[in-house]
């Protein structure tokens, strides 16, 4: 089940990068190391879900707490400082197409917790208004200060 998910993602980041291909010919073109590196991206995430399954025999709370997520990018960390051909042939996996993927899975995954979501009080509406604004006029600040230093 969990091979078929991995399959299914990166068959999806691949559809991404070839419709934004299609609407922009000037973007990261599709090739032979965009193939490596999907199969790269899902062996890291299916050596993640393996490690994470095996931590949960493991009598530390700490190791069985650890998220998946961060035992593939330990793994995709280690494994792309070893080699520089995991590196470039990651390079070659168009980053939007990536996101663009990881943000439909999030998102189908709070739609899972929309009960838990309502439970939570009104106030947290206040909170994640001032984390937006804040977030959105840091980086706005951050942009303008960027562009000012680069003469732009």
């Amino acid at each position: 089940m969990t091979v078929s998910i991995l399959l299914l993602s990166v068959s999806l980041v691949l559809f991404v990068q070839w419709i934004k291909l299609v609407k922009n010919p000037k973007s990261t073109p599709i090739t032979p190391d965009t193939f490596a590196g999907l199969g790269l991206l899902w062996l890291f995430s299916l050596i993640g879900i393996i490690i994470s399954m095996l931590m949960k025999r493991v009598p530390w709370k700490i190791v069985r707490g650890f998220p998946i997520l961060g035992w593939v990018s330990i793994v995709s960390l280690v494994f792309c400082l070893l080699s520089p051909y995991c590196v470039r042939v990651i390079n070659a996996v168009d980053f939007l197409s990536l996101t663009t993927s990881v943000l439909a899975f999030a998102g189908i995954s709070v739609t899972h917790r929309l009960k838990d979501l309502s439970k939570i009080s009104w106030k947290i509406l206040i909170v994640a208004l001032f984390v937006f604004f804040g977030m959105y006029f840091m980086d706005t600040l951050i942009s303008q200060i960027a562009l000012n230093l680069s003469g732009r």
